[in-house]
């Protein structure tokens, strides 16, 4: 007699479910690690566009007529240096995006892909996987707190919220 490693109420349909449910999990682990890799590169860049910025503003503070062209010439790298590093966070911000669009389209090719493929009751559970948002751990990170409700941000929001239209760097 044969027997199966799985208990006797166990059927196929509930071990491919399981088995969706753990590679969703995988894939929303992914996506998050990703966006907190761009997160932290937003992180240091902004770091060191305000770095810059009070250095800048020290040499600005000077007369024109007391700077050194030394000073003048620090000046003008200061502001290049600035200029580039905004350049790349813009270049960040649109990987973001790229990557939100991306992921976007994978969640609609995996949606078509069950409705074609799965039966009809695991296809409800399935979507109630799909639709259901993870929860992330609330953070008391300055941008949320300020967020009037709660909600879970991508990291796009997160990037603009840091640097963007509300960051007192900018």
């Amino acid at each position: 007699e044969i027997i199966s490693m799985a208990d006797s109420t166990t059927t196929i349909d509930d071990i491919e479910g399981e088995l969706f449910k753990i590679e969703r999990i995988r894939e929303i682990l992914v996506r998050r690690e990703s966006e907190l890799r761009y997160m932290m590169d937003d992180i240091q860049l902004c770091k060191e566009i305000s770095r810059l910025k009070k250095e800048l503003q020290k040499l600005i503070a000077l007369p024109e007529t007391e700077k050194s062209n030394e000073e003048k010439q620090k000046e003008e790298e200061l502001v290049q240096q600035i200029h580039k590093l905004v350049e790349t966070r813009d270049f960040l911000v649109d990987d973001v995006e790229f990557e939100r669009l991306r992921e976007k389209e994978e969640d609609k090719e995996m949606a078509e892909f069950l409705q074609s493929k799965l039966s009809k009751s695991y296809l409800q559970k399935a979507s109630r996987w799909l639709m259901t948002p993870v929860k992330e751990k609330k953070m008391t990170s300055r941008e949320q707190q300020t967020s009037a409700p709660y909600m879970t941000k991508t990291g796009l929001t997160l990037l603009k919220e840091c640097c963007g239209f509300t960051c007192s760097i900018m």
